[in-house]
């Protein structure tokens, strides 16, 4: 797993942050699965939310190194999968979110704090 994967990652954090995701977790699950480097979870508070949170991403994670090579459930809105390979972002409705609870079923992942992220000085 690269530095610049992470930085892409951490830059990912940021964008939801601004759009006002809430639960942002980063599973480090390169460590137990080939899946990918790095698994975003998030949460928008309404499927309408959903899609603000996926299509900021896409305007502004557009041209970086990473591709996105697919985007799953834009439509339903309720759990939407944006792959870029290395990184796989879920954003959830929270009712969705708690049915699948990625972080149990990735549960032996390290998990990535991005708190400080939002810290102020």
């Amino acid at each position: 797993m690269s530095f610049k994967t992470k930085e892409f990652a951490l830059k990912a954090v940021r964008l939801l942050n601004e759009k006002k995701a809430t639960d942002i977790t980063i599973l480090e699950i390169g460590t137990v699965s080939l899946i990918a480097d790095y698994f975003l979870i998030c949460s928008g508070s309404s499927v309408i939310h959903t899609k603000a949170l996926c299509d900021h991403l896409l305007e502004n994670l557009r041209g970086d190194e990473y591709s996105l090579l697919r985007v799953e459930g834009y439509q339903e809105g309720r759990w939407i999968l944006l792959d870029f390979g290395v990184l796989v972002i879920h954003i959830f409705v929270p009712e969705e979110r708690t049915f699948y609870n990625l972080e149990r079923l990735w549960g032996n992942a390290g998990v990535i704090d991005a708190g400080y992220l939002f810290t102020s000085s």
